[in-house]
Protein backbone atom coordinates (compact mmCIF):
# COMPACT_ATOMS: atom_id res chain seq x y z
CA UNK A 1 0.00 0.00 0.00
CA UNK A 2 2.73 2.41 1.04
CA UNK A 3 4.35 1.50 -2.67
CA UNK A 4 1.01 2.70 -4.43
CA UNK A 5 0.92 6.01 -2.32
CA UNK A 6 4.04 7.38 -3.43
CA UNK A 7 4.58 10.74 -3.76
CA UNK A 8 2.25 12.82 -6.57
CA UNK A 9 5.19 13.69 -8.67
CA UNK A 10 8.00 11.27 -7.71
CA UNK A 11 9.26 9.38 -11.24
CA UNK A 12 12.54 7.63 -11.55
CA UNK A 13 14.70 9.35 -11.27
CA UNK A 14 16.98 8.04 -14.28
CA UNK A 15 13.00 9.16 -16.22
CA UNK A 16 13.43 12.36 -14.27
CA UNK A 17 16.57 13.08 -15.79
CA UNK A 18 15.81 12.68 -19.28
CA UNK A 19 13.23 15.12 -19.00
CA UNK A 20 15.00 18.03 -17.65
CA UNK A 21 17.57 17.55 -20.18
CA UNK A 22 15.12 17.44 -22.82
CA UNK A 23 13.62 20.39 -21.62
CA UNK A 24 16.57 22.20 -20.96
CA UNK A 25 17.42 21.42 -24.92
CA UNK A 26 13.98 22.29 -26.07
CA UNK A 27 14.81 25.94 -23.40
CA UNK A 28 18.33 26.01 -25.51
CA UNK A 29 16.82 25.87 -28.92
CA UNK A 30 14.42 28.25 -28.29
CA UNK A 31 17.25 30.91 -27.60
CA UNK A 32 19.37 29.73 -30.28
CA UNK A 33 16.25 29.76 -33.00
CA UNK A 34 15.66 33.56 -31.28
CA UNK A 35 19.48 34.83 -31.94
CA UNK A 36 19.17 33.59 -35.18
CA UNK A 37 15.63 35.54 -36.07
CA UNK A 38 17.21 38.87 -34.71
CA UNK A 39 19.44 38.49 -37.82
CA UNK A 40 17.09 37.81 -39.83
CA UNK A 41 15.72 41.07 -39.70
CA UNK A 42 15.11 43.49 -42.59
CA UNK A 43 16.85 46.38 -42.46
CA UNK A 44 14.17 48.73 -42.04
CA UNK A 45 12.86 46.36 -39.05
CA UNK A 46 16.32 46.54 -37.49
CA UNK A 47 16.67 50.41 -37.75
CA UNK A 48 13.39 51.03 -36.16
CA UNK A 49 14.90 48.32 -33.55
CA UNK A 50 17.57 50.25 -32.92
CA UNK A 51 16.22 53.71 -33.04
CA UNK A 52 14.27 51.96 -29.88
CA UNK A 53 17.28 50.50 -28.23
CA UNK A 54 19.24 53.74 -28.43
CA UNK A 55 15.93 56.04 -27.36
CA UNK A 56 16.03 53.20 -23.98
CA UNK A 57 19.57 53.05 -23.73
CA UNK A 58 20.25 57.36 -23.21
CA UNK A 59 17.08 57.11 -21.03
CA UNK A 60 18.85 54.64 -19.09
CA UNK A 61 21.87 56.39 -19.19
CA UNK A 62 20.50 59.88 -17.78
CA UNK A 63 18.03 58.33 -15.22
CA UNK A 64 21.21 56.01 -13.07
CA UNK A 65 19.56 54.98 -10.66
CA UNK A 66 16.07 56.77 -11.20
CA UNK A 67 15.76 55.33 -14.79
CA UNK A 68 12.76 53.88 -15.16
CA UNK A 69 12.00 50.06 -13.95
CA UNK A 70 9.15 48.08 -14.15
CA UNK A 71 6.43 47.82 -11.01
CA UNK A 72 7.14 45.10 -9.05
CA UNK A 73 3.16 44.17 -9.71
CA UNK A 74 3.07 44.09 -12.78
CA UNK A 75 6.59 42.24 -13.11
CA UNK A 76 5.18 39.31 -11.32
CA UNK A 77 2.29 39.27 -12.94
CA UNK A 78 3.52 38.77 -15.88
CA UNK A 79 5.92 35.52 -14.53
CA UNK A 80 2.92 34.69 -12.34
CA UNK A 81 0.68 34.19 -15.91
CA UNK A 82 3.70 31.81 -17.13
CA UNK A 83 3.38 29.82 -14.16
CA UNK A 84 -0.20 29.29 -13.70
CA UNK A 85 -0.53 28.60 -17.67
CA UNK A 86 1.94 25.60 -17.08
CA UNK A 87 0.51 24.83 -14.06
CA UNK A 88 -3.39 24.33 -15.38
CA UNK A 89 -1.62 22.42 -18.85
CA UNK A 90 -0.49 20.09 -16.33
CA UNK A 91 -3.77 19.80 -15.17
CA UNK A 92 -5.73 19.75 -18.24
CA UNK A 93 -3.58 16.70 -19.91
CA UNK A 94 -4.50 18.00 -23.42
CA UNK A 95 -2.38 21.20 -23.07
CA UNK A 96 1.09 19.13 -22.61
CA UNK A 97 2.18 19.97 -26.06
CA UNK A 98 1.46 23.56 -25.49
CA UNK A 99 3.65 23.24 -21.58
CA UNK A 100 6.73 22.40 -24.40
CA UNK A 101 5.71 25.48 -26.74
CA UNK A 102 5.76 27.49 -23.71
CA UNK A 103 9.70 26.45 -22.59
CA UNK A 104 10.50 26.89 -26.76
CA UNK A 105 9.29 30.22 -26.60
CA UNK A 106 10.69 31.60 -23.61
CA UNK A 107 13.85 30.56 -25.05
CA UNK A 108 13.20 32.87 -27.97
CA UNK A 109 12.24 35.52 -26.51
CA UNK A 110 15.47 35.81 -24.75
CA UNK A 111 17.54 34.85 -27.62
CA UNK A 112 15.73 37.03 -29.35
CA UNK A 113 16.37 40.14 -27.11
CA UNK A 114 19.90 39.34 -26.45
CA UNK A 115 21.00 38.63 -29.76
CA UNK A 116 19.17 42.31 -31.27
CA UNK A 117 21.08 44.29 -28.69
CA UNK A 118 24.45 41.60 -29.55
CA UNK A 119 23.93 42.95 -33.13
CA UNK A 120 24.28 46.44 -32.88
CA UNK A 121 26.60 47.23 -29.42
CA UNK A 122 28.48 43.70 -30.41
CA UNK A 123 30.48 42.93 -26.75
CA UNK A 124 29.98 45.86 -25.26
CA UNK A 125 25.76 45.08 -26.01
CA UNK A 126 26.63 41.63 -24.79
CA UNK A 127 27.08 42.50 -21.47
CA UNK A 128 24.09 45.34 -21.20
CA UNK A 129 21.92 42.68 -22.51
CA UNK A 130 23.21 40.00 -19.85
CA UNK A 131 22.97 42.60 -16.55
CA UNK A 132 19.36 42.86 -18.08
CA UNK A 133 18.06 39.33 -18.94
CA UNK A 134 20.05 36.62 -16.64
CA UNK A 135 19.49 38.44 -12.86
CA UNK A 136 15.59 37.79 -12.99
CA UNK A 137 15.98 34.78 -15.44
CA UNK A 138 18.15 33.25 -12.76
CA UNK A 139 14.93 32.54 -11.19
CA UNK A 140 12.30 32.23 -13.85
CA UNK A 141 14.27 29.52 -16.24
CA UNK A 142 14.64 27.17 -13.52
CA UNK A 143 11.13 27.70 -12.20
CA UNK A 144 10.10 27.13 -15.83
CA UNK A 145 11.80 23.93 -16.02
CA UNK A 146 10.49 22.89 -12.86
CA UNK A 147 7.42 23.54 -13.38
CA UNK A 148 7.09 22.24 -16.90
CA UNK A 149 8.45 18.69 -15.65
CA UNK A 150 5.82 18.36 -12.32
CA UNK A 151 2.97 19.93 -15.13
CA UNK A 152 4.45 16.37 -17.81
CA UNK A 153 4.72 14.23 -14.66
CA UNK A 154 1.09 14.97 -13.18
CA UNK A 155 -0.13 14.67 -16.59
CA UNK A 156 1.24 11.31 -17.05
CA UNK A 157 -0.01 10.20 -13.70
CA UNK A 158 -3.31 11.10 -14.55
CA UNK A 159 -2.90 9.33 -18.41
CA UNK A 160 -1.54 6.03 -16.80
CA UNK A 161 -3.60 5.70 -13.51
CA UNK A 162 -7.35 7.71 -14.08
CA UNK A 163 -7.48 7.23 -18.01
CA UNK A 164 -5.21 3.98 -19.23
CA UNK A 165 -5.08 1.22 -15.77
CA UNK A 166 -8.45 3.08 -14.81
CA UNK A 167 -7.92 2.37 -10.88
CA UNK A 168 -10.02 3.71 -8.15
CA UNK A 169 -6.96 5.08 -5.94
CA UNK A 170 -7.64 8.64 -5.10
CA UNK A 171 -5.70 11.26 -7.01
CA UNK A 172 -6.50 14.16 -4.13
CA UNK A 173 -2.59 13.29 -3.07
CA UNK A 174 -1.13 13.70 -6.07
CA UNK A 175 -3.18 16.89 -6.94
CA UNK A 176 -2.36 18.36 -3.06
CA UNK A 177 1.59 18.06 -3.71
CA UNK A 178 1.13 19.40 -7.53
CA UNK A 179 -0.38 22.45 -6.12
CA UNK A 180 2.76 22.62 -3.42
CA UNK A 181 4.96 22.54 -6.17
CA UNK A 182 2.52 25.35 -8.17
CA UNK A 183 3.38 27.33 -4.92
CA UNK A 184 6.91 26.66 -4.79
CA UNK A 185 7.02 28.09 -8.20
CA UNK A 186 5.25 31.39 -7.41
CA UNK A 187 7.55 32.12 -4.81
CA UNK A 188 10.01 31.56 -7.08
CA UNK A 189 8.33 34.17 -9.67
CA UNK A 190 7.91 36.90 -6.94
CA UNK A 191 11.69 36.90 -6.41
CA UNK A 192 12.32 36.99 -9.81
CA UNK A 193 10.05 40.16 -9.61
CA UNK A 194 11.72 41.91 -7.31
CA UNK A 195 15.38 41.07 -8.66
CA UNK A 196 13.85 42.66 -12.37
CA UNK A 197 11.92 45.79 -10.20
CA UNK A 198 15.32 46.56 -7.75
CA UNK A 199 18.25 45.29 -8.68
CA UNK A 200 18.20 44.74 -13.04
CA UNK A 201 17.78 48.57 -13.48
CA UNK A 202 20.45 49.60 -11.26
CA UNK A 203 22.59 47.26 -13.53
CA UNK A 204 21.36 48.65 -16.72
CA UNK A 205 21.96 52.52 -15.48
CA UNK A 206 25.58 51.53 -14.31
CA UNK A 207 26.48 50.10 -17.34
CA UNK A 208 24.64 52.17 -20.24
CA UNK A 209 26.64 54.84 -20.41
CA UNK A 210 29.77 52.46 -21.30
CA UNK A 211 27.51 51.02 -23.96
CA UNK A 212 27.11 54.11 -25.39
CA UNK A 213 30.35 55.49 -24.76
CA UNK A 214 29.39 58.31 -22.64
CA UNK A 215 32.00 59.80 -20.08
CA UNK A 216 32.39 58.41 -16.87
CA UNK A 217 30.67 61.20 -14.21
Amino acid sequence: MGTAAGPALRVNVKDQVHLYLFLSVLFLMGVVFGALMSGALTPEQRQDLDRHLGSFLQTVSLGGETAPRPGLLSAFGLHFKWTALIWLLGVSVVGLPLVLALNFLKGLLIGFTVGVIVSEYTWKGLAFALAGVVPQNLFVVPALLAGSAAAISFSGYLVKHRFLQKTNDSAAPFFVKYAGVGLSLVVAMFAAALVETYLSPLLLGRLAPWVLGLPAE
